[in-house]
């Protein structure tokens, strides 16, 4: 009956990140290339504003667990998180790392073409699985490794940029943004990956519930976020506060960002964190569905076809051993 739970929980929850990641991507992009009057909302401000409304969230969440008692509550967090100090500074390490990722990937969008960011960013995929072999201790099988490969072409393929796209990118770009851009991603994708599998190790490690683990997290991530704010934007919040360019888009991005660090941590526990680098390469290939069909702002072409084929083969290719793997691990 739990084992039935649990594969229900994996399927929806990965059904949930892909919805999630699908639209943070288009309202992220949306956000950031719509031409407004006045200065431009602060990518720092903006992590941030996520890492506060986390906490919230999971805080209203212990409560309800804790039968609606505030008292409960207020005992719960001083034992888990106050009194609890060794176990609670574990959580530092990732929530720097998921910290310095969030912006990055900022950066990296600011210095990038969307096509050249998307395919390059899928790098964490295989980043993860290296980590996973080598912090969990966890075996791929070489059905795996190949459903990686296949995944990896297979999104290549479908994001790869046309030559006339890549043309006028090029007049737009010069070599050092595009150099920065680039280290951008390769650094977000190997701190992607590590500190996703550092997570999961703890969170399988322990008896606390995902939201005490996320407003531990979210602690440790909102004093990063705010020292990285004032160290690289502590000027302009001085001049125009900390948010400045706020609108209706930018708070759905903040909300997005973080309920997506929700629901990862969710996929986390009941699945695993490739099986989540799965989900993200599907919300990539949404995104592009739904460019062309309502933003009306993408072709798709033979190739787009050929790296959707190739992207399902490779999830059914990883389903169908990851059962076999997770029936002899329970």
């Amino acid at each position: 009956m739990s084992s039935s739970y649990s594969l229900k929980m994996k399927y929806v929850s990965l059904g949930v990140l892909v919805l999630q990641t699908t639209s943070l991507v288009l309202t992220m992009r949306y956000s950031r290339t719509i031409k407004e009057e006045g200065p431009r909302y602060l990518a720092s401000s903006a992590v941030v504003s996520a890492e506060v409304l986390k906490i919230l969230i999971c805080t209203l969440l212990v409560f309800r667990d804790s039968n609606f008692s505030v008292w409960a509550t207020i005992y719960l967090l001083k034992e888990e998180i106050v009194d609890n100090r060794f176990d609670t500074m574990k959580l530092a390490v990732p929530a720097g790392i998921y910290t310095l990722q969030n912006n990055l990937l900022y950066v990296a969008l600011s210095n990038l073409d969307a096509a050249t960011y998307q395919v390059t960013y899928q790098l964490k995929i295989l980043t993860t699985a290296l980590f996973t072999v080598c912090m969990l201790g966890r075996s791929l099988n070489w059905n795996q490794w190949v459903s990686l490969l296949l995944l990896m072409a297979g999104v290549t393929v479908v994001q790869w940029p046309t030559d006339s796209g890549s043309a006028s990118q090029e007049k737009v770009l010069s070599a050092g943004s595009q150099f920065m851009g680039l280290m951008a991603v390769l650094m977000a994708c190997v701190s992607s990956g590590f500190a996703g599998v550092y997570f999961e190790k703890i969170l399988k490690g322990t008896k606390q519930s995902v939201w005490l683990r996320n407003i531990q997290l979210g602690g440790f991530g909102f004093i990063f976020g705010l020292i990285g704010m004032i160290v690289y934007d502590g000027q302009k919040v001085m001049t125009s506060g900390m948010f400045q360019g706020y609108s209706s888009i930018t708070w759905i991005v903040v909300v997005l960002q973080a309920g997506g660090g929700l629901v990862i941590a969710i996929v986390i526990k009941y699945a695993d964190n490739i099986l989540k680098g799965f989900a993200t390469s599907l919300s990539i290939i949404m995104s592009t569905l739904i460019s062309y069909f309502l933003l009306e702002d993408f072709e798709p072409t033979s190739l787009f076809f050929l790296g959707a084929v190739l992207v399902i083969a490779a999830t059914f290719l990883y389903s169908f051993k990851g059962k076999s793997d997770t029936s002899s691990k329970v």
